[in-house]
């Protein structure tokens, strides 16, 4: 469908406003995010700035949702490109996380870093509909992986009880023992809707796994390693094969970016 000029230019000015907003966000911090300076820096008068986003919060729910929904963006595509290959999806994803992560600094601080004083997440789950949209990418990975891992857990076990005549200890990547009220309804909703066999168990993984990644890719991003590594990639790159072996898959080997 063919936008109309006016359409045209109030996408071009909601971009606008959008950019500039993340680089205030990056220059002063979220908590000093001004509608006012960006209208002063668009040339346009506070009032018709308002006509675009009445409130501060709405304008950084949109920044918010936009981040995640080019994160889960990014994520799908190094997913797919790797396809029926869950250990080369894991190692894709993850390298792409850190490359979004490393090169988009301010809207990675945006949604992952401290809470912005004052803002009020919306009623609507706006922002929480797209963190689980970039969250899905991963479980994505476990579903297919945990067939794997099931079978792996009940061949220990039935060696255990062969051998020492007790049950086994259950592998590390399935202990737990998780139900679906381990977690928060709107979550679980989303892993049970998409993947219908999904068991929580499988849930708690991926959330185990994203946690490791992010953080060490969190530590990166804000500086921390800095002191301690001269190669974060070389670090990240073993952490995926860790995980990959958690997933009971055969990591490929290849280096991270």
């Amino acid at each position: 469908m063919k936008l109309s000029r006016r359409e045209r230019l109030r996408v071009e000015t909601v971009r606008d406003i959008k950019e500039i907003a993340l680089r205030h966000m990056a220059e002063q911090g979220a908590a000093g995010l001004s509608l006012r300076a960006i209208a002063r820096e668009m040339g346009m008068t506070a009032g018709a700035l308002y006509s675009y986003y009445d409130t501060r919060d709405d304008l950084i729910t949109a920044l918010i949702v936009d981040v995640y929904d080019s994160l889960a963006q990014a994520l799908e595509a190094a997913r797919r490109s790797r396809p029926d290959d869950p250990a080369g999806q894991l190692e894709a994803v993850g390298v792409t996380y850190r490359e979004w992560a490393i090169g988009r600094s301010p809207e990675f601080q945006l949604v992952y870093g401290d809470p912005i004083p004052g803002y009020k997440v919306r009623d609507d789950g706006a922002e929480l509909a797209a963190e689980h949209r970039a969250c899905g990418v991963l479980i994505r990975i476990v579903a297919a992986a945990w067939p794997g891992i099931g079978a792996t857990r009940a061949a220990a076990e039935a060696t255990a009880e062969v051998t020492t005549g007790g049950p086994a200890r259950p592998a590390p990547a399935a202990a737990g023992s998780y139900t679906w009220s381990d977690f928060r309804p709107d979550f679980a909703a989303m892993a049970r809707t998409s993947f219908p066999d999904f068991p929580p168990d499988a849930a708690a993984l991926s959330l185990r796994i994203w946690g490791r990644l992010h953080g060490l890719v969190a530590l990166e991003v804000y500086g921390h390693l800095r002191p301690q590594v001269n190669d974060p990639a070389r670090l990240y790159g073993d952490e995926l094969r860790d995980l990959c072996e958690l997933l009971n898959l055969t990591p490929s080997g290849a280096p991270t970016a």
